[in-house]
């Protein structure tokens, strides 16, 4: 168990490669809201909730000179580590946790901007004495399990919907991404229980959505 109030922190920032889905080849990113590119609120967030937080951004190869030239469009000066990515989010998530030197490491989606400085503050708080935190938001919809032929209503509140920052005592994070990739790790969580661990769930915020279809974007647009 860690407990120490004057331990250090990682966040490893992740950004694929992809555009909005139905539509648009930037990759969504770099679509600027409120004046500059969504990865540049994302890792703001960070650097408003500790000054001194070790910041890894993860992206791929073929997108560094563009976001360097980005950084100096818009005089982004907010000190970061560049990583390159890999061929999946599990290897990425692999390169960037090579040069975390935090005890405390979250992982953290580049296109959620709006993930709240409590939420960031709680997940780091809990995984001192915990080994995986993670945000999550209840299921307000009803839903439904489709099998081949029919669906039935499940218990929404048996679900939750979970978000990003998730973060992990760095060592034992580390430890847990030197297992081979599987598909079953869609999530860092994923790959945590794998090793057995039990996920600790805290109260995200619900403006911290994924931009990730052109509506998303507009509803990026008003919570800004």
């Amino acid at each position: 168990m860690i407990d120490n109030e004057s331990m250090t922190y990682s966040v490893i920032i992740v950004a694929g490669g992809k555009g909005l889905r139905m539509g648009g080849e930037l990759p969504k990113q770099f679509i600027p809201i409120a004046g500059k590119p969504v990865l540049m609120h994302t890792i703001a967030a960070f650097f408003r909730y500790n000054k001194d937080l070790q910041i890894i951004l993860v992206l791929p190869k073929s997108h560094r000179e563009y976001w360097s030239k980005l950084c100096k469009e818009y005089n982004f000066s907010i000190k970061h580590t560049l990583v390159d990515g890999g061929e999946t989010r599990f290897h990425s998530v692999s390169n960037g946790l090579a040069v975390v030197r935090g005890e405390i490491v979250g992982i953290h989606d580049g296109v959620r901007p709006f993930v709240s400085q409590e939420v960031i503050e709680r997940c780091y708080r809990l995984a001192k004495s915990k080994k995986a935190v993670i945000p999550v938001v209840d299921i307000v919809e009803t839903v439904r399990k489709v099998n081949k032929e029919d669906s039935v209503t499940v218990n929404r509140n048996e679900y939750k919907l979970v978000q990003t920052p998730q973060v992990f005592q760095s060592s034992f994070l580390k430890e847990a991404y030197k297992q081979p990739y599987s598909s079953i790790f869609t999530d860092d969580a994923s790959v945590v229980e794998e090793l057995g661990c039990t996920i600790t769930l805290t109260e995200g915020n619900r403006e911290n959505i994924k931009i990730t279809t052109p509506f998303d974007l507009k509803i990026a647009a008003t919570l800004i």
